[in-house]
């Protein structure tokens, strides 16, 4: 039967979609000869030769099927790999190694692979959905069998239906064939003997077939796929509801059937609303705010929140926000810089629900998620109003406070409350050292949650601890929000301190509502230059929040915004200096009233700076950035001297009179 190519579309229509030939559909042209029932070896049985696409695939039947011929060649494609970024090419591949290593046909087809009777190829970009086997006899016999069938028994076996067809002859297998061989060269890695036997996803790395490639060509342009594969997320969707009907439903008897029956039907539907029900319970406990950007809505528990409040509800609310942030006056220490970490920490908390969204979109289109923060830290000396200034924060926003204590920080149980909990920052009270270092570091570093089950609501988790914190290391700062505040009242005024009572009975949701819808109007704009590749920086949602914030505060308070009311951007957050700041306010404390505790050798080029204790040292090491090349020996931290003296703004000298000290 002849294959022919034909086009979808007139040449009208062409021009008007702008159609190349790059886009056209291959489609081949049938004759239908009749219909039959076959076992698979009688499809297969008299060739000698079998060129491949699959996707899924049972490595048995491959060991199977490859017995019956004398040369084969099978290319796997994935169709769980979205997007064929970097990483999702390696996971696959190294996921399909680990798959044919511990089936029993693995020895009989590495055997074949060393022989060169075998080639096994496996996808860097993504294909399409055929599923092709291209058959030759020595004779000249010609095969070409397509359909839905993957490589399986399950496809092949008859035990699930598929749409299986063959056509024989020359004309069909050479169309075919240029397909076949157009993917295997520009798309594919070849798996060899050695990867097989050696790859893996940690020390082997470099043995997956994709890095042999690299060996080879020096270079291998990778083009991920930037659109959203819906079937992929509906399979995900199926998942997640399959899970979720899974124990409300029967299990298989004995014989591994299920009899369904109206009584049945009536049963599930009674477990399925017992655990709604159960659900709605949770979420008074775990609230659910959920904010559409491409519908430009927000709900909150299922309630579709106004966005646009009363002027005057806006206005109360900033009102008693300004006169919350100025009860820090009476606070001992520096309680300026202490406004102003809190401004900061208060304007990433509010757009916190926007990173989930932010997180995938810079995932899917291969950005870096850094600028786009889900966890918060909130440190510094005790009685510093911490906890209560966490509370009005999620009071403006839900218009309750819920929180957990930090005995019941763990990183199973923070998976399990964000994926409970949406969009409204999971608040972790009173951490202590040990149970930081213990359990939220580790937690902190999964930078990947939420991105694979494509969960753009799960919420921002903020960690309020004293300074038994003492440090936070790089790898988490570059991954968080800190907030180090160094100011605090006595046991008395903390008692006689009524201000946040009194804010925190009267201030309502209206201001972080309209915050809402501005943002809303703005943020689809932040997303589509995320898809930017030319774009010389990441979008940056920070600046926009503060940039809202501040256009609020300026409309809707009568009197001088506060200088701690500023508009801010990614720098205010992550520069050095600001991530340091902690360790430059020690450094330079100790150089004005005691430079004993440094050692300065200029010809070296180091300074050493004598913490005290061998903790103290550790502790600041960890806080500095790897510019200085920080080390700890003992008590004494070594850094490079001229790197230090721009970081921490000292000159770092001794004069005359320092040699007595």
């Amino acid at each position: 039967m002849p294959a022919e190519q034909i086009t979808l579309f007139g040449e009208e229509q062409q021009t008007n979609l702008s159609e190349t030939v790059s886009n056209k559909l291959a489609v081949t042209k049938l004759d239908f000869v009749e219909g039959m029932y076959l076992p698979w070896q009688e499809l297969f049985s008299g060739y000698n030769e079998l060129y491949a696409i699959t996707y899924s695939s049972g490595i048995g039947f491959i060991g199977r099927l490859v017995e019956m011929l004398d040369r084969a060649e099978i290319i796997f494609g994935c169709e769980q790999v979205m997007s064929y970024n970097l990483q999702e090419i390696m996971a696959f591949q190294t996921a399909l190694i680990d798959k044919i290593r511990s089936g029993k046909m693995k020895d009989a087809l590495i055997e074949r692979v060393n022989a060169g009777t075998l080639k096994m190829f496996v996808a860097n970009k993504k294909l399409s959905h055929e599923k092709i086997y291209l058959l030759s006899a020595d004779d000249g016999r010609k095969r070409v069998i397509m359909g839905s069938a993957n490589m399986s028994y399950n496809a092949f076996g008859g035990l699930q239906r598929e749409n299986i067809s063959f056509i024989d002859g020359e004309e069909a297998y050479d169309w075919y064939m240029d397909i076949y061989q157009s993917l295997r060269q520009d798309s594919t890695d070849e798996m060899t003997a050695k990867a097989l036997l050696a790859a893996d996803g940690e020390e082997n790395l470099d043995e997956l077939p994709i890095s042999q490639t690299v060996k080879v060509k020096k270079v291998l342009e990778i083009v991920p796929d930037k659109q959203q594969n819906e079937e992929i997320e509906f399979a995900i969707e199926v998942s997640k509801l399959s899970a979720k009907y899974k124990p409300s439903c029967p299990q298989p008897d004995k014989k591994g059937k299920i009899l369904i029956s109206t009584t049945k039907i009536a049963s599930v539907k009674g477990h399925v609303k017992e655990e709604a029900d159960r659900e709605k319970e949770v979420r008074k406990e775990y609230p659910q705010l959920v904010i559409d950007v491409e519908k430009g809505e927000a709900a909150l528990n299922d309630i579709k929140l106004d966005l646009s409040p009363s002027d005057a509800d806006v206005r109360r609310d900033a009102e008693l926000f300004l006169q919350y942030m100025d009860g820090y006056r009476i606070f001992h220490g520096d309680y300026q810089s202490m406004q102003k970490r809190y401004f900061e920490f208060a304007n990433w908390f509010f757009c916190s629900p926007f990173m989930g969204v932010m997180r995938d979109t810079a995932t899917r289109f291969n950005q870096n998620k850094g600028p786009y923060p889900v966890f918060g830290i909130v440190y510094g000396q005790s009685k510093a109003g911490k906890t209560s200034f966490l509370e009005t924060l999620e009071k403006m926003m839900i218009g309750q406070n819920p929180k957990i204590s930090a005995s019941e920080f763990t990183r199973t149980v923070i998976d399990g409350l964000r994926a409970q909990t949406k969009g409204v920052p999971i608040i972790v009270d009173d951490m202590v050292n040990s149970r930081f270092n213990m359990h939220a570091v580790e937690t902190i570093k999964n930078d990947d949650y939420g991105i694979m089950d494509k969960n753009i609501h799960y919420p921002a988790v903020v960690i309020s601890a004293n300074e038994d914190v003492k440090a936070v290391s790089q790898e988490i700062i570059r991954r968080t929000v800190i907030c180090h505040v160094s100011a605090g009242l006595t046991n008395t005024e903390v008692m006689q301190n009524s201000t946040v009572k009194k804010v925190q009975k009267n201030i309502g949701t209206a201001l972080y509502r309209r915050y809402l819808k501005m943002m809303l109007e703005k943020i689809p704009e932040l997303l589509e230059s995320m898809k930017d590749d030319d774009a010389e920086s990441a979008p940056d949602i920070l600046k926009l929040s503060s940039e809202v914030i501040y256009e609020i505060f300026e409309s809707f308070s009568d009197i001088e915004i506060p200088e701690y009311i500023r508009k801010l951007d990614l720098t205010d957050y992550f520069s050095e200096k600001i991530t340091g700041s902690n360790v430059i306010q020690t450094i330079k404390t100790a150089w004005n009233n005691n430079r004993g505790q440094f050692e300065i050798d200029a010809r070296r080029n180091l300074l050493k700076y004598n913490a005290g204790q061998t903790y103290d040292a550790t502790r600041i090491v960890k806080e500095l950035p790897e510019t200085l090349v920080p080390t700890a020996s003992r008590e004494l931290v070594i850094m490079k001297l001229d790197v230090a003296k721009e970081f921490f703004g000292v000159e770092f000298k001794r004069g005359f009179l320092d040699r007595f000290k």
